[in-house]
């Protein structure tokens, strides 16, 4: 196989499959109980200097109280997959340039910085230019690709996208030639995150995982990371799981800690559970168009409280929950 081109940015992971393979094989498959506490999880499983994967997909389905949990423990370093990064992004901005050190390093960028229609993060935005974090360039699709070919346990798969982009020059990829038809391909490295945070409809204090709606590329992302730690709204027994094996997502053995967090997605969707909360994501980013102001903000929001239970009462508490509820049934439904 022969490589035609390569792109000039950077890899931010170890691609080995053999190396991956290696340490799954380490990694526990007894059926334990995983139930902690988030705190817990983030001490235990994410390091500085880690690789992180969040799951979800926009500002739907985000594991915000990890990513609270994270930039309350201060760590640093972090590399990041931005896959398709919104308000969890925005938040682990708030680890750099606030006088608290580094938490990010690098980040594969694929779709960072925006928060969709509600606009661009101002602080993510000020990080990202700052030219103290470095980059690589990949497509929300070529992102997945990654997270496919680590599933799968092989260092890379082959794509025609990107081959001819400006996002291919800024990639890791490489251009190859295909040794059964001599066509040109793009080479889309697998990528093996130290840690991911997936938040999930429901789970079992195993860590057997069911997700409603869209699951994106969390199928594959469980399965490639090495250290999991799962969010869930509501826990369940064991048995109501084994009734319907089919609508389990994530089985226990990919899972190393199981965390009940209700409103866990908040302040963005859960589908069919909450709406997103507009009105706090808009006044996030209007803390963030200054600095001194942010850092009040965040020290209110983040700093200021225990857990994420407290962050959800400084937001409203249970009767503000409640009316997202309402929406989200209301859209789901109408009226």
């Amino acid at each position: 196989m022969t490589t035609v081109s390569h792109g000039q940015g950077r890899l931010l992971s170890e691609v080995s499959s053999d190396q991956a393979r290696a340490f799954f094989a380490t990694k526990s498959r007894a059926r334990e109980d995983k139930l902690t506490t988030v705190a817990d999880a983030v001490c235990r499983l994410v390091h500085d200097g880690d690789y992180l994967a969040i799951g979800g997909f926009g500002a739907d389905r985000i594991p915000t109280a990890v990513v609270h949990e994270i930039v309350r423990q201060r760590r640093q370093n972090l590399r990041f997959a931005g896959h398709t990064a919104t308000h969890d992004f925005q938040l682990l901005c708030a680890g750099n340039l606030l006088g608290t050190g580094k938490l990010l390093a690098a980040v594969d960028v694929a779709y960072i910085v925006g928060l969709e229609a509600r606009g661009l993060s101002p602080h993510a935005r000020r990080v990202t230019e700052s030219g103290e974090v470095e980059f690589t360039e990949w497509s929300n699709y070529t992102l997945a690709v990654r997270f496919k070919a680590a599933a799968m346990g092989i260092p890379f798969l082959p794509v025609r996208s990107l081959l001819g982009t400006d996002t291919f020059k800024y990639s890791a990829a490489k251009a190859i030639t295909c040794p059964f038809t001599g066509e040109t391909l793009a080479a889309i490295p697998a990528l093996y995150p130290d840690v991911a945070a997936i938040h999930v409809h429901e789970a079992d204090r195993f860590g057997n995982c069911r997700i409603r709606g869209t699951s994106v590329a969390d199928f594959d992302l469980a399965r490639a990371a090495k250290r999991l730690i799962i969010t869930c709204e509501r826990l369940l027994p064991e048995e109501e799981i084994r009734r319907d094996p089919t609508r389990t997502v994530i089985p226990f053995f990919c899972v190393d800690a199981v965390c009940e967090v209700p409103f866990g997605s908040y302040p963005g969707n859960m589908p069919y559970e909450y709406f997103s909360d507009e009105e706090h994501l808009k006044a996030w980013m209007e803390a963030e168009s200054d600095l001194e102001r942010y850092k009040a903000w965040l020290a209110k929001y983040v700093h200021g409280v225990q857990d994420f239970n407290e962050y959800l009462q400084l937001c409203g508490g249970l009767a503000r929950l409640q009316q997202l509820r309402q929406q989200e049934f209301l859209l789901d439904w109408g009226t």
